[in-house]
């Protein structure tokens, strides 16, 4: 029997190796995350100008769907169970839940309320005033 050159072998555990590394990372995990409850038109929008729950009501019903803004890296997640924040448009609150980040997806699993923090603004509009 002739046996598989040492080259062989490794570039074998090479690819099994990073099949499973690329497995793990695509793996979705629990987080807890501050951030808006947008809608998919407006994005993160409403995260910059701060709560404006009736707009995103209104997004919403002209049919955009409802989407997570995360407040520390502005990223928008698109909710696979917008039923869980139904109740919360435009508010800004604290989700646990799985994110999926090849996905950009988040299914939460709780929502907490929290205080909206001041809208940010842009230094050029404040020297214009």
């Amino acid at each position: 029997m002739r046996s598989l050159p040492k080259f062989q072998v490794a570039l074998a555990a090479f690819a099994l190796t990073s099949l499973s590394a690329f497995a793990a990372d695509s793996t979705p995990k629990t987080v807890k995350v501050a951030g808006y409850v947008s809608d998919s038109q407006c994005g993160a929008d409403h995260a910059a100008k701060g709560s404006n729950p009736s707009c995103v009501a209104k997004c919403i019903k002209e049919g955009a769907k409802p989407v997570f803004v995360d407040d520390a890296k502005n990223i928008v997640w698109t909710i696979d169970n917008p039923d869980a924040v139904k109740d919360h448009y435009g508010h800004h609150i604290r989700m646990t839940g799985t994110e999926d980040s090849a996905t950009k997806q988040v299914h939460i699993t709780s929502v907490a309320m929290l205080a909206s923090p001041p809208a940010k603004t842009d230094k050029m509009d404040m020297e214009h005033k």
